[in-house]
């Protein structure tokens, strides 16, 4: 697999670097700011990136949205900030993958998957939908069914998606009209249980 970084501080660059190549990644290329990742991103190809939230000339953000516009990849972002609005942003742009400084190695492999899958999850998405902004609001349904499949089912997250996948190929429905009827499914069982037990809830 083939990433690309871009962290300004050459220090936890050089981490980064050892850490993938020693999980077995290939760095493609290495980014001091977000043009220089953009750029990077268009020249290698790479299968995903590892962008810092802040760097300069081009925040991580802006440059995950770019690169994102013309290829999407899986990309997670690191950053040493915990701010609900840099989360939101990330997510807004279609971002899934997070890695918060200082991070360890035993951090780094969850971060890369947690984003591989979720990036596969928005591709097959954007497949039925018309534009990235109706596949990242068809995500929201996605995830709060996945969510519930997860907590009542015990199912991974993986194959709480694939089974929404499944309906959705078997009904010949959207993915976003399959998870609403889950939602909608789960949560008229729950308000009628809560009906036929006064005690409950």
């Amino acid at each position: 697999m083939r990433i690309l970084i871009a962290e300004d501080e050459t220090i936890i660059r050089l981490d980064l670097r050892e850490l993938l190549e020693r999980a077995g990644f290939d760095v493609v290329g290495e980014a001091r700011d977000g043009e220089e990742a953009v750029a990077l991103a268009r020249s290698e190809t790479p299968d995903l990136a590892l962008l810092d939230v802040k760097m300069p000339r081009l925040d991580g953000i802006e440059a995950a949205r770019r690169i994102l516009d013309e290829r999407p990849i899986p990309i997670v972002m690191v950053t040493a900030y915990g701010e609900e609005e840099l989360v939101t942003r990330a997510v807004e742009v279609g971002v899934f993958g997070y890695l918060v400084k200082p991070f360890r190695e035993s951090d780094l492999l969850p971060a890369i998957a947690t984003a591989r899958a979720r990036h596969e999850e928005l591709v097959a998405v954007r497949e039925e939908a018309g534009s990235l902004a109706e596949a990242l609001a068809a995500r929201k349904a996605i995830e709060r069914a996945k969510g519930l499949l997860m907590e009542r089912e015990g199912l991974t997250e993986r194959d709480a998606f694939t089974r929404l996948r499944k309906a959705s190929q078997i009904s010949g429905r959207p993915l976003k009209v399959v998870a609403e009827a889950l939602i909608a499914t789960f949560l008229s069982a729950e308000s009628g249980s809560a009906e036929a037990d006064p005690d409950r809830g």
